[in-house]
């Protein structure tokens, strides 16, 4: 109000005179400048131009999303994912701990610590690069390659209960993930095009096991990957990708040689008002795998379709294969399998989901199995990838 008297003093000096004298026009400046003078100390107090920032600014965002099932399987359960249900009765699939933050201008930290009835696991952490020039990015640690679509995400980011045997089957029941380097490009063609390459430790799923040997630094296996993202209108979206994993299968002259090609169809109206979200996923995976006596090579893959029909409800429908393994005793045959989820989100932060599924290896008897899962979001966590 003050300042308010004196613009109306400069700009009208006809009607102060006649409404304020010069005693009115003096305390008015005089309590201008008593107020600016009293807030220099408070603005200098939160000033971080000339020291570090407060301490609590230096915390990790942090979230815990808990994974809970009931399952009943009318044969044995062949289910190979480490999230996965494996028996009849209450599990723990995951609680997972994530954090994440910005070291420097340089370097982005994440990590996820997964904690189950067998103790505690680092299922990731690495340092991200945010200033590489060339349209550069960089990781390093333990991480999940970028192979597929499902193999680089989390319980959490799934629309079923358990992971597709496919990945299980070519990268075992932690997936693709080790400790190594990867450095991806974003290419400047007219489309979104992301080229990826990684090497990391071999011992895992269809390369070597968990106890053997590394003879040499250059014993690692090595991911190959390209995403392409296309606009298709306003409405929809298709992401196409192809990967490739080449590692040690066990000496120096017997490899593993592992091809994929993954779609993913998404349709979400903008143009008007709508809760609908359809998706298409699919993902097939090619494996070679040398022995001494020959090279044996299988197939696997599995098609999904999701439909969100309602703020807070979705369903989807899965089909699975997996052809047979001349290797493998315990895979002689074909293997389909089928499943069937309803979801309920009671908010974004929650979901109840109900799953029925019928797997037929064609070497066993039929099972015929149903999930019921909770999940539990608390904390900041970051936006998955599209």
């Amino acid at each position: 109000m003050n300042r308010f008297v004196t613009w109306i003093v400069i700009a009208f000096p006809a009607i102060a005179h006649a409404q304020t004298d010069d005693a009115d026009i003096a305390k008015a400046l005089a309590d201008d400048a008593a107020a600016q003078k009293a807030a220099q100390p408070a603005a200098a107090a939160v000033d971080t131009s000339v020291g570090p920032a407060p301490a609590q600014s230096m915390n990790p965002d942090l979230s815990f999303i808990a994974d809970f099932a009931v399952a009943s399987f009318s044969q044995q359960a062949l289910e190979d994912g480490d999230h996965d249900p494996h028996e009849d009765g209450f599990a723990l699939q995951a609680l997972e701990l994530a954090a994440s933050k910005a070291v420097d201008p340089y370097f982005k930290f994440n990590a996820n610590i997964n904690f189950s009835n067998d103790g505690v696991e680092i299922e990731e952490a690495y340092a991200t690069t945010l200033d590489l020039p060339w349209n550069l990015q960089a990781r390093a640690g333990k991480f999940l390659t970028q192979f597929g679509r499902i193999n680089p995400t989390h319980p959490h980011a799934w629309d079923f209960a358990d992971a597709p045997f496919a990945i299980t089957r070519a990268f075992g029941g932690e997936g693709n993930r080790g400790v190594g380097v990867e450095l991806s490009y974003l290419t400047p063609l007219p489309w979104y095009v992301e080229l990826i390459g990684s090497a990391t430790d071999p011992r895992s799923g269809s390369f070597l096991p968990e106890d053997a040997a590394i003879d040499h630094v250059w014993t690692a296996q090595t991911t190959l990957a390209a995403k392409q993202f296309f606009e298709l209108g306003p409405n929809w979206s298709l992401l196409w990708g192809l990967s490739y994993a080449e590692g040690p299968h066990g000496g120096d002259a017997l490899r593993t040689h592992v091809a994929g090609t993954d779609l993913y169809l998404k349709y979400r109206p903008i143009t008007f008002g709508s809760d609908t979200i359809v998706s298409l996923q699919s993902e097939w995976i090619y494996r070679r795998v040398e022995e001494a006596s020959g090279s044996i090579a299988d197939v696997s893959g599995y098609a999904q379709l999701f439909w969100r029909f309602a703020k807070r409800w979705g369903t989807g429908l899965r089909y699975e294969y997996g052809s047979h393994d001349p290797d493998d005793p315990d895979w002689m045959a074909d293997r389909h399998r089928g499943a069937v989820a309803l979801t309920f989100w009671p908010t974004e932060f929650s979901r109840l989901r109900a799953q029925v599924q019928a797997d037929d290896p064609r070497w066993l008897t039929p099972s015929y199995e149903a999930f019921v899962t909770l999940e539990l979001s608390v904390g900041v966590h970051g936006a998955h990838k599209f």
